[in-house]
């Protein structure tokens, strides 16, 4: 177990994935830098590397403007920009930008934006009228500013992927809640999707456990962050429920499936989940005693404040490094998830 900045990590054997590094330090045209959203992270991807981080300064103006000033040179070098856009959501995007054309006009041969955490995500397609689609908009503003190559873990849908004209790695977190969850050997398994968009989600991760069976509950939303749970599809009565989703922002839709598992006759409840959002009143919610435990990663750092017991935090450093890895030695990625 790491620990950093106060709160667990927990680090997981399906982490030592078998791709041999060798002496990565000869190979001088890789960089890596980190944002400042979620340095712990960054660092455990270097160490995963064993690369230091490129130096880098960051500082603001008195009106909140961001200034970004790379420190080596990075001529003819492929840079990778680690930077989840989590909270605050427009901050971290505009210092991605910034950092990705201060690469640019450093003349970095390639860039690469590793983004563990995609913000903006969740508005797609246009279900309205007169209405923005945020996914594609974000995608532009990274294009523009002179990335060429994205790498992101746990989209909130997948069509996110087509939004972008650079090549797009989407790394999946599975490997390691997966290894998280089978080394507790929970009895009568049953994975529930807690929305019918999930079931994709949740029938994948059903099949890499032993083809556990599927639930699925239906919904019916009112508006965003506000979810209403209406029916159960699927037997979970006298087993261990485990409800998947990409992110836990505001916990209602995932709470409100807990308590629905529980009423259907559940014996234990655990939530798994890559992002931990975490906007109020999550942490209250999903420590109210619905959870055995709330399975999350690491692409956002969660803060002191926010920790209750019944949560876990696994490390998916190592899957980022060896993606990074992968797509600078131009070999497989897809193979690490077969």
């Amino acid at each position: 177990m790491n620990v950093l900045r106060g709160f667990p990590v927990i680090r997981s054997a399906a982490l030592t994935l078998p791709t041999s590094l060798g002496n990565i330090s000869d190979h001088s045209r890789l960089r890596l830098f980190s944002g400042s959203s979620n340095v712990p992270l960054s660092q455990e991807v270097a160490h995963y590397l064993g690369i230091d981080l490129g130096p880098m300064v960051r500082k603001r103006f008195a009106d909140g403007e961001l200034y970004i000033q790379i420190q080596e040179s990075i001529r003819g070098c492929d840079v990778y920009l680690i930077q989840p856009t989590c909270y605050p959501v427009n901050n971290n995007l505009m210092e991605l930008l910034i950092m990705i054309d201060a690469c640019r006009r450093a003349s970095a041969r390639q860039i690469t934006a590793v983004i563990p955490y995609y913000g903006y995500a969740r508005a797609d397609r246009k279900t309205a009228g007169r209405e923005s689609i945020t996914a594609k908009l974000v995608a532009n503003l990274i294009t523009e500013a002179g990335a060429t190559r994205m790498v992101a873990m746990d989209l909130h849908s997948g069509q996110i992927q087509g939004y972008f004209d650079i090549p797009f790695d989407h790394v999946y977190s599975s490997p390691v809640l997966l290894d998280y969850l089978a080394h507790k050997n929970l009895p009568d398994l049953v994975v529930v999707s807690p929305d019918v968009g999930g079931v994709a989600r949740a029938r994948a991760f059903a099949k890499k456990l032993n083809d556990a069976p599927l639930a699925i509950i239906d919904k019916r939303r009112q508006a965003h962050n506000v979810a209403e749970v209406m029916n159960l599809i699927g037997d979970v009565k006298g087993k261990t429920a485990v409800l998947v989703d990409d992110m836990i922002d505001t916990a209602g839709t995932i709470t409100e499936g807990a308590r629905l598992l529980r009423r259907e006759g559940a014996r234990q409840v655990y939530a798994c989940a890559t992002h931990a959002v975490f906007s109020p009143p999550a942490v209250e919610r999903l420590s109210s005693g619905v959870f055995e435990e709330v399975i999350v990663t690491n692409t956002i750092p969660v803060a002191e404040e926010l920790r209750f017991d019944q949560l876990r935090i696994l490390s998916v450093a190592n899957l980022l490094g060896e993606t990074i890895w992968r797509v600078h030695e131009d070999s497989s990625v897809s193979s690490m998830f077969r």
